[in-house]
Formats: C-alpha cells, sequence, structure tokens
C-alpha cells in the first residue's frame, strides 16, 4: 500500500481532488490518503496557508496529489505552490500538454512536453523596491550551473525513458547574455552526452511563434522558470485548455502532483470543473509510483470518454455537458469495466 500526502485545496480543489481518489481507487490501486488542509482552508484553521502538518505530512510520505489552492492578493501570505517546492527542493516542473479526440485543436496530433526549471531565476522572490516612494521595483533573476544543469540533465533522461526523441533548449541568450548564456551553455555540455536524442535550441520569441505555427516539431522543450511558465500555458491552449492540463513537480526527496489550472472560486460548489486535469496528475503519479498499468488503464478511459464526448462537462462540450460528478462516474465506470 502506498501512503501519499492528499491535499484537496480550496475552490474546485475538494471537488476535483475527490473526483481523483475515485478513479484511483477503482483502478485497484491501494493508497493510504492523508489528508490535510492548505490555502484558505488553512488560513482559517491556522492563520497560515501552509501549516506545519502539511509539510509533515509530505515529509514523511515523499509523494502528494494536490488540489489548487488560492494565495489571498495583498494580505501579506505567501504563495504555497511557491513556498512547496522551496521546501522540498522541487527543482523540475513536468507539463505535458497532449491532444484529444473529440476536444477541437488547430493543429491536430499535438504532444508537447514541458520541463521547466521550478527553483530559480524571477520566481526566487528575491524583490525589493528601490526607493522610499515605492515608484521603482527591482526583481533579480539567478541561474546557477547546478540548477541548470540539474533540469536539462532531467529533461535528457526524461527523453530516454519515455522513448521521446528530440529536446528542445529555450533561452533568451541573445539579450540575457550571462544568465541566458550560462543556461544555453550547461544545456549544449549536457545534450553532448546524449547522442541518441536530437538537440536543439531556439530563442523564446522564436519558440512562442513556432508553437502557435507548427507545433508538431517541438518534443520535450527544457527552459528557465518565467518561460516555461508562460509556454506550458501556452501549450496547455494548443490541445484544449487548462482542464486537460496535469503538471509534476519533482525533487530528489519528494514529487508533488497537480493540475496546472486555478482554484476557480467563481464556480466552486456548482459542479461543473473539469475533473480531467487532476485525474491525469493522478495518472502521473501512480507512474511515479511504479503503478504503470493503472496509470495507462486510466489515461486509456479518460480519452475514451472525452472522445465519445457525451459525458464531460460544458468546457469540453456545452451541448452534452454533464458535471464534474457525472463525468467523473463515466471515468470509474469505465475504469471498472476495464479490470
Amino acid at each position: 500500500m502506498h501512503k501519499v500526502t492528499l491535499i484537496p485545496g480550496d475552490g474546485i480543489g475538494p471537488s476535483i481532488t475527490e473526483a481523483a481518489v475515485q478513479v484511483i481507487q477503482a483502478a485497484g490501486v491501494s493508497i493510504d490518503w492523508e489528508r490535510v488542509e492548505a490555502g484558505l482552508p488553512a488560513i482559517d484553521k491556522y492563520k497560515d496557508p501552509l501549516p506545519k502538518e502539511v509539510l509533515d505530512s509530505i515529509g514523511r510520505n515523499r509523494v502528494a496529489l494536490k488540489g489548487p489552492l488560492t494565495t489571498p492578493v495583498g494580505s501579506g501570505f505567501r504563495s504555497v505552490n511557491v513556498a512547496l517546492r522551496k521546501e522540498f527542493d522541487l527543482y523540475a516542473n513536468v507539463r505535458p500538454a497532449r491532444s484529444f479526440e473529440g476536444v477541437p485543436c488547430r493543429f491536430g496530433e499535438v504532444d508537447i512536453v514541458i520541463v521547466r526549471e521550478n527553483t530559480e531565476e524571477f520566481y526566487a522572490g528575491i524583490e525589493h523596491y528601490i526607493d522610499p516612494q515605492r515608484s521603482a521595483a527591482e526583481t533579480i533573476g539567478v541561474v546557477t550551473r547546478a540548477g541548470s544543469e540539474r533540469i536539462v540533465k532531467y529533461a535528457y533522461e526524461y527523453a530516454r525513458t519515455h522513448n521521446r526523441k528530440k529536446v528542445t533548449t529555450v533561452h533568451k541568450a541573445n539579450i540575457l547574455k550571462y544568465t541566458g548564456g550560462l543556461f544555453l551553455d550547461v544545456s549544449r555540455h549536457v545534450g553532448a552526452a546524449y547522442p541518441e536524442i536530437v538537440t536543439d535550441d531556439r530563442i523564446i520569441d522564436n519558440v512562442a511563434m513556432q508553437m502557435v505555427m507548427r507545433p508538431q516539431q517541438f518534443d520535450i522543450i527544457v527552459t528557465t522558470n518565467l518561460f516555461g511558465d508562460i509556454l506550458s500555458d501556452l501549450a496547455s491552449g494548443l490541445v484544449g485548455g487548462l482542464g486537460l492540463a496535469p503538471g509534476a513537480n519533482i525533487g530528489y526527496s519528494a514529487a508533488i502532483f497537480e493540475a496546472v489550472h486555478g482554484s476557480a472560486p467563481d464556480i466552486a460548489g456548482k459542479n461543473i470543473a473539469n475533473p480531467a486535469a487532476v485525474i491525469l496528475a493522478g495518472v502521473m503519479m501512480l507512474r511515479h509510483l511504479a503503478e504503470f498499468a493503472a496509470a495507462d488503464r486510466i489515461e486509456r478511459c479518460v480519452r475514451e470518454v472525452i472522445r465519445e464526448g457525451k459525458k464531460v462537462t460544458r468546457d469540453l462540450n456545452p451541448e452534452a455537458g454533464v458535471g464534474t460528478i457525472e463525468m467523473t462516474q463515466a471515468i470509474v465506470d469505465r475504469v471498472q469495466k476495464s479490470l
């Protein structure tokens, strides 16, 4: 039996994470879920969006499935997502974007994996006002050789283990000659050790254009924190939106799996949220736990339900849209029949 931390989150988080739990249970995987509160529920209870019990639970179990969390704007509370990445050194953010039959897509078959450095650069939190009037501010983006090397190596190892053929390093070394130049230099050095994988590098603005013209030319993209955040949302848009976008945050001692989208408080409790992204994050988690057969079964059943389009939420089919509960049940039924 696996012991996994479950963070339901807030907004639509509790309903969609419960959907993932039901689907994983239907696949016959034995998991002891340790439920802990973070985000808005934790602020109400502990006066802290990331209480110690959450950190202790992840530290013990080393694997977590997390619902979306709200960070109150302008309240002085830290971002839970950024804090978790720092606390457990979750240096690799992996966000696959693959097209689905039954979901309109401008470009046909798209299958891109964004591997984003997750702890450095402009998201490191090194920023301040530079005058008493707060009329100007400065953010410092730190890129290290060690941080660059481990994320690029992760991308190439991912390519090798997942039978991917090409890794494209995305940078802005023509302008950011020190930080971007360092990342690019490290990438070329690491890539040379993987001769069986095609190595490429592109400037960020060119990649943004190419992704909306011919995305099939990309396989795995590895890049720095800010660029990775932007490109992963762009990739999600190519295949149907954030409702189909799972993500993983991977470190040496822990891994946290989540949907890429936010907490959507405006639709919380309305039974209309698409559960697919967090269910697919659960699929990524199962593969991390070496539960490959169950992961493949769930992903196949999710794709079948989406392809049929009869029991999916309104964002996927406005005419035949059902609720979160009904879509989840359709996937559960399909998984159970496939056993």
